[in-house]
């Protein structure tokens, strides 16, 4: 992916060499924990999601965009501000992404006629403390929604070459980088309280709305990835495609486990991840990633 040096350092918060912070791992997967606008029942899930696609959808080239809906938000912006000094190409690629991935964002909210909550990159070594709870290599990369950070130690992409067979390279980090954005974005809408608030009332689907949730995420990365699209270069999707197949449940369940259960799945088979992603980069289009519809 091209990119630009010396941008979006102000969004990021480096938090390396700090510490552990006394605790260790909390055992093998990856956690993206749900929270946003509080809303219940199956009635309010689905008319959150529709709304929030709808919303998005009609800047980005789907029907019936809805920007009168500016009270459908979550928290406030978080304070400007960072504290990345880069030591490598890789912090100064992760700080343009995510300047990238926010630009887009807001400027689609501001298309609806309402802000977008500006957030930043947490990154940490081995382990470190969030609102969430704790946050450690074994956890993966994670959105927080009680502080709505993402939270990311890099050591993990090493994992997911080595242990998890993913082909690598830089588009890979923007994708896991953007899914977990997408989070951010469901929390503004309201989308997670509403499959968090679903969970509750409904434990029996609690596995299969976090799927579909984590899909969304992955199709929002796709919509972001499209509108770069003129600063990809070969190889890039393939990339990311690597990437969203090797965090599918039934490669982590095989690679850890040596068995595939579908039934606790939480973040969808690599077919599913790779499928989403490629639906929303083909169209660009937030309406099409409406997965608690299919």
């Amino acid at each position: 992916m091209k990119w630009k040096r010396r941008t979006g350092f102000d969004q990021i918060e480096d938090r390396r060499g700090q510490g552990s912070g006394g605790f260790g791992g909390l055992g093998g997967g990856r956690v993206s924990i749900p929270g946003g606008m509080a809303t219940g029942g199956a009635g309010g899930l689905v008319l959150i999601v529709v709304l929030g696609i709808l919303l998005l959808s009609g800047v980005l080239g789907g029907s019936g965009g809805l920007g009168g809906l500016s009270g459908l938000g979550g928290a406030g912006a978080v304070e400007p501000g960072g504290t990345l000094q880069p030591q490598s190409d890789t912090d100064e690629f992760l700080a343009y992404v995510v300047s990238d991935i926010q630009d887009f964002w807001a400027a689609t909210f501001s298309a609806s006629g309402r802000d977008y909550p500006e957030t930043r990159l947490v990154l940490f070594e081995d382990a470190t403390q969030s609102p969430c709870g704790p946050a450690s290599a074994a956890t993966g990369p994670f959105y927080c929604p009680l502080d709505q950070k993402v939270y990311l130690d890099l050591g993990f992409f090493d994992e997911l070459e080595s242990r998890f067979g993913a082909q690598g390279g830089d588009f890979a980090i923007a994708y896991v980088v953007a899914h977990e954005f997408g989070h951010h974005v469901q929390t503004v809408l309201g989308v997670s309280q509403a499959v968090q608030d679903q969970s509750a009332s409904d434990p029996s689907r609690r596995n299969d709305l976090s799927v579909r949730q984590e899909l969304q995420a992955d199709c929002l990365a796709g919509v972001w990835s499209h509108s770069a699209m003129s600063d990809l270069e070969p190889g890039d999707i393939e990339e990311a495609l690597s990437a969203a197949s090797a965090v599918g449940d039934d490669r982590i369940q095989a690679a850890t486990t040596g068995r595939i259960d579908p039934e606790s799945w939480t973040h969808g088979s690599a077919e599913q991840r790779t499928a989403w992603f490629t639906t929303g980069y083909r169209s660009g289009n937030v309406g099409d990633c409406d997965t608690f519809a299919q």
